[in-house]
């Protein structure tokens, strides 16, 4: 492993990230180098949004690489569209009231709910720059979305760039680490809690491994839980003590809460530490969901075909929410804009998203059903990213110049 970049070298956790990823370049390259000595021909290298540098070494060793952007065809465009300098110049600006021509977005996006990495001035913005200036240089970009979803920001992002776009989404984990998390005897008793309860009539609160809160705001979400009276699991996670460590499970999450809210709330809630997000929203006791909107998180929950209420904390979810709301209909609102140091979200603000998201005859559960169907289609034999994928599959093929009878050994797709 390369060394850790020294404390000097970077200002944010972004820059960090990319100059440590950055300085394994010479140890990818020695490992491509160990698989063709061994007679493997490597047909692409797939590149995610901070490894791009590796597309160096893949030019240096005549090998085609391609972008795999997890997140959404949006965010792509976004990034994309950080490369116009006027862009930069109302970005870096004190006015936090402007809306933003963001080709990607069907509407201006307000800049209140860009990512905390681009709107901080320090050097995170200068590394998405450098990152997104690699972007069109690739043999072609997959992204982790599917047509129908995405309908605006595919053709946006089509019409920005010279190289192909593959959306091959949602790839998504439908098993989950519970098969092997330590802690398996208490993830299964979650899902007999569940079992107990009617259908579509739990609230699941989950903020991503990443994800954690304020105590005085845990508070709040406590009141307005007991506020709302729905049955709810609810994911709470410590915050992390340093600013490269991860939240953890907590010692006693009694602490965390206010005096007596377990009791309150014996028979119809459940507080725990982490839980396997997919497994519990595959559950048919799940009826909401209240999401830090990460894009594998709205992938699964549309999956399932559980309506999202928005709770950003980190990252691009601000943007994602945004999208969710505004621009598909696909979620209800708690907060578009709210990530670390903002105010407090309120019980009451919490509470009327409950309401709204538990609303078993609302037209998001509506379009959250369709978009389950449209999801599911779309990797089947005749869907769209099932195509997509084949495209991108011949395209590895003729790279690979391969005969008749090594092409009849490859698997069919």
């Amino acid at each position: 492993m390369a060394d850790l970049p020294r404390p000097g070298e970077y200002q944010s956790t972004l820059a960090h990230i990319s100059l440590h990823i950055a300085n394994h370049a010479p140890l990818v390259k020695e490992a491509l180098l160990e698989l063709r000595s061994t007679g493997v021909r490597v047909a692409a290298l797939f590149l995610d949004m901070f490894t791009v540098p590796m597309a160096d070494v893949a030019s240096e060793l005549g090998i085609p690489h391609y972008l795999f952007f997890a997140s959404p065809a949006s965010f792509l465009g976004f990034t994309l569209y950080l490369l116009d300098p006027e862009a930069r110049e109302a970005i870096e600006s004190e006015d936090m009231t402007i809306d933003l021509p963001v080709p990607s977005f069907v509407s201006s996006l307000p800049k209140r709910v860009l990512p905390s990495s681009v709107l901080n001035g320090e050097d995170a913005l200068a590394w998405w720059l450098a990152h997104a200036g690699r972007y069109g240089g690739t043999e072609g970009i997959v992204v982790n979305t599917f047509e129908e979803l995405e309908v605006h920001a595919l053709r946006a992002l089509r019409a920005s760039v010279s190289s192909p776009v593959y959306p091959v989404g949602p790839v998504i984990d439908l098993d989950g680490p519970v098969k092997w998390h330590p802690q398996r005897a208490e993830q299964e008793a979650l899902v007999q809690w569940l079992d107990k309860q009617p259908p579509a009539s739990v609230v699941f609160l989950c903020f991503g491994s990443m994800g954690s809160l304020s105590t005085p705001q845990v508070k709040e979400i406590a009141d307005g839980l007991e506020r709302a009276g729905f049955r709810f699991l609810w994911s709470l996670r410590e915050p992390p003590r340093g600013k490269l460590e991860n939240p953890t499970d907590y010692a006693n999450v009694d602490q965390a809460l206010p005096e007596g809210f377990l009791d309150r709330t014996a028979e119809t809630g459940l507080v725990c530490g982490w839980v396997p997000q997919v497994t519990i929203l595959a559950h048919k006791a799940i009826g909401g969901f209240v999401s830090h909107c990460g894009w594998n998180s709205i992938l699964e929950s549309l999956w399932y075909g559980v309506p999202t209420a928005t709770w950003p904390v980190y990252s691009e979810q601000q943007m994602n929410a945004f999208q969710m709301v505004a621009e598909l209909g696909l979620a209800v609102e708690v907060r578009l804009d709210y990530r670390v140091g903002s105010t407090l979200v309120s019980a009451e603000e919490l509470e009327r998203g409950l309401r709204h998201l538990m609303d078993s005859d609302g037209e998001v559960r509506s379009k959250v059903k369709e978009m389950r169907d449209k999801s599911r289609m779309a990797v089947t034999e005749h869907g769209s990213s099932h195509a997509s994928m084949r495209r991108l599959v011949q395209e590895l093929v003729v790279g690979l110049d391969l005969d008749d009878d090594q092409e009849t050994k490859l698997p069919i797709i």
